[in-house]
């Protein structure tokens, strides 16, 4: 069988992939497949950075508000979802433009599996082992507990060797042990691929964006929006209830902080999440593009002209 041939776009929070994927779409008479795990959710478009119609402009766009903020989606839930999506794009002869921050997702589309058993990291396994010796084998199990809940459910406390394990996994890939568990990458890729990443060289540049995009977000409602979700009991989905710019806001509604506070924990955890993003793709091969690397940065549609070039 033929491959479907997609371009990937892909890179930290707050680096330009909309922008980007929009002037592809338009060079390459092409319409976009986001895979965000978290612009997937109705009611959440504010915090999660969904490009309204404008941002859209004109190019059709797949995958988002797709299901409810109690509702858990998983990588394979993705991959079963936008694969009968773009097989439709390719149908009608249209470039198909991949567009987004969630590494996972891309991964379980592509037939890649995230995690590899034989990684490890011997300097953070003795940093753990020294923490639990230190400071106790509960102590070590409730860092587990913070980032794994149903992982620290199975495994005791004592059992330290198990418990440092479940750990490594989540620093070293950003996943937790249980979504190792749940991932299943069978039959071969549908795919013919082609990855874009955005890397700016310069930390700082994409860390003042994010903060712009932030203060953004407070300003246009993210306060209502997920006030509304609070009040309703629509944040208790394992996938929705973390999302970056809602968890934040939960201390703020129930008075244990001020705003101010909330605003600096959501710049922060997202900065903490972009870092993230781009340890997983600097795991790609593909085009990277920095947009950063002259004395002015470059637009979206300069981007776009040189991805058209190098495929060409």
């Amino acid at each position: 069988m033929q491959k479907i041939k997609t371009i990937s776009v892909a890179g930290p929070t707050a680096s330009g992939k909309t922008a980007l994927s929009v002037e592809l779409a338009r060079r390459l008479d092409g319409e976009i497949v986001s895979f965000d795990s978290m612009q997937l959710y109705r009611g959440m478009n504010i915090g999660t950075a969904t490009p309204d119609m404008t941002e859209r402009g004109g190019i059709p766009h797949h995958m988002f508000d797709i299901c409810e903020p109690e509702d858990s989606f998983s990588a394979a839930d993705y991959a079963a979802a936008a694969a009968p999506v773009i097989t439709d794009i390719a149908s009608r002869g249209k470039a198909v433009i991949l567009c987004g921050g969630t590494g996972m997702y891309l991964d379980s589309l592509m037939k890649i599996s995230s995690y590899k058993e034989g990684k490890s990291n011997e300097g953070l396994r003795k940093e753990l082992a020294e923490y639990a010796e230190k400071n106790g084998n509960e102590a070590l199990h409730q860092k587990l507990r913070e980032i794994d809940s149903e992982s620290a459910e199975k495994i005791h406390p004592n059992n330290v060797k198990r418990v440092i394990r479940a750990i490594e996994i989540y620093r070293l890939t950003g996943m937790t042990k249980t979504q190792v568990d749940a991932e299943q990458v069978t039959g071969e890729c549908a795919y013919d691929n082609t990855n874009v990443i955005i890397d700016y060289r310069n930390r700082d540049i994409l860390y003042d964006r994010i903060n712009r995009r932030v203060d953004l977000m407070l300003r246009d409602g993210l306060i209502e929006e997920a006030r509304t979700l609070y009040d309703s009991g629509r944040l208790g989905g394992k996938t929705a209830s973390q999302a970056i710019g809602y968890k934040e806001l939960v201390p703020y509604f129930e008075g244990k902080c001020t705003l101010i506070e909330a605003a600096e924990q959501i710049k922060l955890n997202t900065r903490h999440y972009a870092k993230r993003q781009i340890t997983w793709f600097n795991r790609y091969d593909g085009i990277r593009l920095a947009p950063d690397e002259g004395e002015v940065l470059r637009t979206a549609s300069e981007l776009a002209d040189a991805v058209v070039e190098a495929i060409s």
